[in-house]
Formats: structure tokens, C-alpha cells, sequence
């Protein structure tokens, strides 16, 4: 049996309102097509016609009719929603955070997270990661460094610093060091799709050890140039060798002063020191390698020569160093000393002091 429409009146003035609404003259898209449903009702139209026509169902057109029965034309409108989400204190919640980051979380967590913070406030975990950054307060970026306790801390790296920024005149001033234990690591690799359809690099879980090798390498501070060697065995007589060939490219006259850690194959050297016066060793501070510039070389090889690469022997694996070298020294760039201040200090497990 066919629905019977309900009887909507609209008087000539209603009418003419209604119709400069539905031309979405100054009203949304949504009041307008509200105005062209009351229209359809008044013109016998029923619920379902009318929801046809407009894309509602039935029950949604005789909700607005019936809320245009009741409120006329402003009931086409749409009503002020409730007010904002309830207010926190920042400053409270702030201090609250902090206590809370300097405890000990949670039994079976390893650390705090957001949703962790909130659940323990009693607090939407959206406020909080919004406080958060706000804060600036980041808990899933970690930082790592080597806190050095040498009681000589101050002077040496005063003396290594002061080589990088103010280098003795006809002078030249070499950070060395080895990079030991380098792995040949071979294994299947390439491109593959993950599960959301984007492409990534793929690694083979498994992989085949070849043995190991042991660099040695040596950067002019002032021009960024890179000498290499790898050995097998990383012992004195190996460090000594090495050191060898690098000053052999210099003339005896030229004054050297080279960066090195305090390991003990750069130690006990007086003899080779002595054949050598034109050569200076410079050592840093214990637990202060960060200050020997050829360890951001390590770094910049690591990533872009030895990540990824498959090495079906350590000879192949040397030969994949010594292309990067050359392709460094093609077009050296000196690294720029920007560390502000460099100074022996201890973590403080104390959040307030840093943002308050």
C-alpha cells in the first residue's frame, strides 16, 4: 500500500524564503538542501519521493519536516554544538608530567609513553601528547654519548679543539683511528612490497659471515682528503705501519700533529717518535672519541658504503672501502667544528630543570 503523505502548509511568504534558501543564497550547501526537502513535502511529495530525490532516507526527511513544523525556517539551521572539551590547568598537568617522568614507570615498562602518562592522570591521551609537544618534550627520540671522567678533561680537549680551530702555522693537523671488526656480510637483498602496497628495501633474514677486517684511516683536518688501509690483525705493529705511509706522502719538514684516542696500540710509541720529530700525537680525553673528527668519517662510510652492501669475502669488502675513499678524495669537503661548548657532565634524571 502506498505511503500517504503528511499534509505540510507553507504560507506565500514562507515559501519565497524558502526558495531563496534552496538557491544557497547565503546559507550552506547542507541548509539548502534542507529548504528544497520542506519544498518537496509541500508540494505532496512523500517522504520516500522526496528522500529519493535528494539522496535521504525517508525517516531523515520527516525529521526535518517535523522540526520544520515546530521551528519554521530557523529550524533548518543547524544549533550551536555544546560548548569546548573541559579545560585542564596546563601549568598542573605540566607538573604533574614531570613527577611522573622522574619515576620509575610502571611494573613490566621500560619507560613512559604518552598513553601511559595519560592512563595514570586519568586523562585523555590526546590531551597529553598535545602537552607534550607543546612542551617540546619527546619520548620516543633517545640520545647516546660517552661521558667522559678523565680528571684532564678540560686541557686535552682544549688541545684537540684548539688544533681545529687555530692550526699551527705551516703545519698540518691528521685525526687518526681504525674502524676494527668490520663484518663481510653476504646476503640476498633488493625491493619488495609491504603489506600497504609501498615499495621498500628487502634483506633475506639470513646471511653468511666471510670473516672480518680492520681499518685504519687518517683525515687532513684542513682539506677533508682520506687515507685508508685495511689488515687483518689491528696491533701495534699494525697502527705503526699504517702511520708509515701516511707520512710518508709529507716532507720531513713539514710539521704533523695527529688526533688519536688513548688505545693502547698508540700508546708506547717514544722509539717511533723519535725517528719521527717531526710528528706529534695528540690523545683525547678517555671516553671522549666524539672529539676525534675522523669518527664522523666511520660514520658517513657506514651509511653510505658499507650499509647494504653484500660482501662475499673481506677482500671484496676492502676493495668496496677503498672505492669509497676515492670517491671521497675526489671531492673532499673538511668537516666545520660547531660544538658549542664541550665539557665532562653527568645525566641528571631531572626533566624540570630542562624545560621549566
Amino acid at each position: 500500500m502506498g505511503q500517504m503523505a503528511k499534509t505540510l502548509k507553507i504560507s506565500s511568504k514562507a515559501r519565497e524564503e524558502l526558495e531563496q534558501l534552496a538557491k544557497g543564497q547565503g546559507c550552506s550547501v547542507r541548509v539548502s538542501n534542507r529548504a528544497r526537502v520542506i519544498l518537496g513535502c509541500a508540494d505532496g511529495g512523500t517522504p520516500t519521493e522526496v528522500g529519493e530525490e535528494f539522496g535521504y532516507y525517508a525517516n531523515k526527511v520527516i525529521w526535518w519536516r517535523e522540526r520544520y513544523r515546530k521551528e519554521g525556517v530557523a529550524g533548518l539551521f543547524d544549533r550551536k554544538r555544546a560548548g569546548p572539551p573541559r579545560q585542564y590547568e596546563r601549568g598542573e598537568v605540566i607538573q604533574k608530567i614531570k613527577k611522573l617522568l622522574e619515576g620509575t614507570p610502571p611494573q613490566g615498562r621500560g619507560k613512559w609513553t604518552g598513553t601511559l602518562l595519560a592512563k595514570s592522570l586519568g586523562m585523555n591521551p590526546h590531551v597529553v601528547w598535545q602537552l607534550l609537544r607543546r612542551e617540546g618534550i619527546n619520548l620516543a627520540r633517545k640520545r647516546s654519548w660517552c661521558v667522559s671522567t678523565d680528571p684532564e678533561f678540560a686541557l686535552k680537549a682544549a688541545d684537540v679543539i684548539g688544533l681545529y680551530l687555530n692550526p699551527p702555522v705551516n703545519a698540518l693537523v691528521l685525526c687518526v683511528d681504525e674502524k676494527p671488526q668490520v663484518q663481510a656480510i653476504e646476503r640476498q637483498q633488493g625491493y619488495v612490497y609491504s603489506s600497504d602496497k609501498k615499495i621498500v628495501r628487502g634483506f633475506q633474514s639470513t646471511y653468511k659471515r666471510n670473516g672480518t677486517l680492520n681499518l685504519f684511516a687518517a683525515l687532513e683536518v684542513h682539506t677533508g682528503l682520506i687515507k685508508g688501509k685495511s689488515t687483518q690483525q689491528k696491533k701495534r705493529v699494525d697502527f705503526l705501519a699504517f702511520m708509515n705511509s701516511v707520512i710518508a706522502d709529507y716532507p720531513e719538514t713539514k710539521k704533523l700533529h695527529v688526533i688519536m684516542d688513548n688505545h693502547s696500540i698508540h700508546k708506547n710509541v717514544d722509539e717511533w717518535l723519535a725517528q719521527h720529530k717531526n710528528v706529534t700525537f695528540h690523545y683525547t680525553p678517555t671516553n671522549a672519541s666524539w672529539l676525534n673528527q675522523i669518527e664522523v668519517w666511520f660514520s658517513i662510510l657506514e651509511r653510505s658504503a658499507l650499509d647494504g652492501f653484500s660482501a662475499a669475502s673481506p677482500r671484496k669488502l676492502a676493495l668496496q672501502i677503498e672505492r669509497f675513499i676515492r670517491l671521497t678524495n675526489k671531492n673532499p669537503k673538511p668537516f666545520k667544528w660547531r660544538k658549542r661548548e664541550v665539557k665532562g657532565a653527568q645525566i641528571k634524571n631531572n626533566i624540570r630543570n630542562l624545560i621549566n
